[in-house]
C-alpha cells in the first residue's frame, strides 16, 4: 500500500526518495531541497531566527531562544493535519538543527494516538554511523518499504567498506579538524568521526556516538593539525567562502601547519557531512579526496569541496 508521507527533516526527505517512495511524499520542511523534485511539496516549518547572518550571529540567536525555552522552530500544526498523512518523520537528535520531535509531537496534539485517526510518528536518532543503518532500517518498516531498506543500507555499507579498504593503502592517517561550525568553534561529532576513519584520516576534538562539542582556539592552536575541512553545519560551499575571515582573523590561523602546507579545505556542509543520509558516502567520499589525492578521485573537488585559499 501507498503511504501519505510527512518529511521535517532532509536527510530523512532523502531516505524516503532513495526506499523508492518519494511520489509518496505529500509535504516537507523549509529545509527539505533533495532530491530536487520535493520544492513542489508544501512546506510545514519555518525557522524563528533569521539564518542568513553570520555563524556568530546565528549562534547567538539559537542560544538567546533556548534560553527563553523556544522553539528555534515552528510547525504549521493546522496545514499539517489538513494534509492528512499516514507517517509523518522528523528527529530526536539536535533541537537547532531541524524541527525536533517535541515540536512535532505539540503540533500533533489532540489528532489522537496512532490506530484512532492519527498519523504514525517515526522519529530518527542516529548518533553514529551504526544508528544511521537503524533509522534507515526503522523508516522502512513505517513506510512499507522493509525489502528496500536492507538493500539501500548495504549499498551504502558496501560502498564505505570499499572507501576504507582503499584507504589502508595510504599508510598513514592525516589528524583533521572537521569544523561543523565557526563562530564559536565545533568539531563534527555523532557520525562525522566514523566518516574520517574510513576515508583514512584521525579525527580530533570529537567521539562517534557524540554530540559535536565546542573547541575552544587555543587547544585548536595546541592540536595544530595535519588537515583541516570546514563544512558549517547548513552553509552551502559559497557561503562557507564568504564566513572564511571569520577564521583568518583568528591570532596564529597562518601558522597552523595544516594552513601552512595547503591542507586546508572547504565543503558543501549543507549537502554533505550534517546529513545522516544516503549523501554521507559523498561527504566520506570528499575527506578521502581532500586527505589522500593520490588514492582518490571521486569528481567532487570544484563543485562539493574546495582547497582553501
Amino acid at each position: 500500500m501507498d503511504f501519505r508521507i510527512v518529511s521535517l527533516l532532509p536527510s530523512a526527505t532523502e531516505l524516503v526518495a532513495a526506499l523508492g517512495a518519494a511520489g509518496e511524499l505529500i509535504g516537507r520542511s523549509h529545509e527539505c531541497d533533495f532530491p530536487p523534485e520535493v520544492a513542489r511539496l508544501p512546506v510545514l516549518t519555518e525557522a524563528r531566527l533569521d539564518a542568513s547572518g553570520t555563524s556568530a550571529e546565528i549562534h547567538a540567536g539559537m542560544e538567546a531562544a533556548l534560553a527563553e525555552a523556544l522553539s528555534v522552530y515552528r510547525v504549521d500544526a493546522g496545514r499539517l493535519k489538513a494534509l492528512a498523512p499516514d507517517v509523518v518523520v522528523t528527529q530526536a537528535q539536535c533541537e537547532v538543527c531541524a524541527v525536533s520531535e517535541d515540536d512535532v509531537i505539540a503540533a500533533l496534539a489532540g489528532w489522537g494516538g496512532e490506530g484512532t485517526g492519527g498519523p504514525r510518528l517515526v522519529s530518527l536518532k542516529a548518533a553514529d554511523l551504526l544508528g544511521v543503518y537503524d533509522d534507515i532500517a526503522g523508516l522502512a518498516r513505517a513506510i512499507g518499504r522493509e525489502a528496500e531498506g536492507v538493500v539501500l543500507a548495504a549499498e551504502i555499507r558496501n560502498r564505505l567498506d570499499a572507501i576504507g579498504c582503499l584507504a589502508v593503502e595510504a599508510g598513514w592517517k592525516p589528524r583533521l579538524m572537521l569544523i561543523e561550525w565557526m563562530a564559536p568553534l565545533m568539531a563534527g561529532g555523532n557520525w562525522m568521526p566514523d566518516l574520517i576513519g574510513l576515508a583514512g584520516g584521525e579525527g580530533l576534538f570529537a567521539d562517534a556516538g557524540k554530540p559535536s562539542p565546542w573547541v575552544e582556539w587555543e587547544d585548536l592552536r595546541a592540536a595544530d593539525p595535519e588537515a583541516i575541512l570546514i563544512a558549517p553545519c547548513g552553509f552551502e560551499l559559497q557561503r562557507v567562502k564568504g564566513e572564511m575571515p571569520v577564521l583568518e582573523a583568528l591570532p596564529g590561523w597562518s601558522d597552523l601547519k595544516a594552513v601552512r602546507t595547503g591542507a586546508v579545505a572547504l565543503a558543501d556542509g549543507n549537502a554533505f557531512f550534517n546529513r545522516p543520509g544516503p549523501r554521507l558516502v559523498e561527504s566520506t567520499e570528499i575527506i578521502a579526496e581532500f586527505l589522500h589525492p593520490e588514492i582518490f578521485d571521486f569528481g567532487h573537488q570544484g563543485t562539493h569541496w574546495q582547497a582553501y585559499p
